[in-house]
């Protein structure tokens, strides 16, 4: 549910295996439509590069990306480096979505792991009832949608309750302060299993102030902190995606699977661990809530 790479979109790729869904909702009628929410306007578009796919905007801004029938397609480059962390990474099958839009990641996983259950928070309560109505989103306790402020939500999470947290949140290119400051990343933590993993999605410029704050912050939390992006965004030369990783398991300096996985996207991606990653944030330092 964030910026997403336009270079990504109509590009041909392989599919992670096949899906065992064979759930129908939202293939026998058009989903195509524009629809008031909570927040303000939803509109679902047909994918113009792929017959039977669509695109969903959330107040003018692309938000997600769904194949009914196919859970296991995830079109959005930065989608496919999230999926691909927390496939290898995950300590378990409980995962918690902080953002939903159409819920393109929790629909994967559901499909991937026959045992996971995904928790949505979603901001917009319309937004959510809009893409449970419209789209082939399992059912609880596989796929639950929970209307609410992901921070405010967060805090709620009983201690250990969770093996994962993915956090996709944004007000326009943004994510919102309050997502991103060490008390944050604190709650989230607590909420964890021993060796839990967080993973967010960070919409950064060339400058890449947001991220490195971030990775400092998530520091002073876990024990290790890794990144996925692609070449030209972890030089400096564009706004786009990086994807965060962090945990108290160790993450490895490489991962050969992994890396191999990234290179072979419509955007090839590299994976860098801890060493890289304590580089590159050098000088920065974490958020507070109390900056603001």
């Amino acid at each position: 549910m964030g910026v997403y790479s336009l270079l990504a979109m109509g590009k041909k790729r392989g599919k992670r295996g096949h899906s065992s869904s064979s759930s129908s909702v939202g293939a026998q009628t058009s989903p195509i439509g524009t629809y008031e929410i909570s927040t303000g306007t939803a509109e679902v578009e047909a994918d113009p590069f792929r017959d039977g796919a669509y695109v969903l905007h959330v107040n003018g801004v692309p938000s997600s990306h769904i194949v009914p029938g196919e859970p296991r397609e995830l079109e959005f480059e930065y989608m496919r480096w999230i999926a691909a962390a927390v496939e290898a990474f995950a300590p378990g099958h409980r995962l918690t979505h902080l953002g939903g839009g159409a819920c393109s990641l929790a629909r994967y996983f559901a499909d991937i792991w026959d045992d996971s259950k995904n928790t949505v928070v979603e901001f917009d309560a319309k937004l959510g009832e809009l893409v449970r109505e419209k789209f082939d989103i399992p059912r609880a306790p596989k796929v639950k949608i929970r209307a609410g402020e992901a921070r405010e939500e967060t805090e709620k999470f009983l201690p250990a309750s969770r093996d994962v947290i993915i956090r996709d949140v944004f007000a326009g290119a943004v994510t919102p302060t309050p997502l991103t400051t060490v008390e944050f990343f604190q709650t989230a933590h607590r909420s964890l299993v021993p060796g839990g993993l967080y993973v967010a999605n960070c919409g950064d410029h060339s400058d890449l102030r947001g991220a490195k704050a971030e990775i400092a912050g998530l520091k002073e939390v876990f024990g290790h902190v890794a990144v996925i992006a692609d070449p030209p965004m972890l030089k400096g030369r564009r706004y786009g995606n990086i994807i965060l990783i962090a945990s108290d398991t160790e993450l490895p300096s490489q991962h050969q699977e992994m890396t191999s996985l990234l290179l072979g996207g419509a955007v090839p991606a590299h994976y860098k661990g801890p060493a890289w990653t304590e580089k590159f944030a050098t000088g920065a330092s974490g958020r507070h809530d109390e900056d603001d």
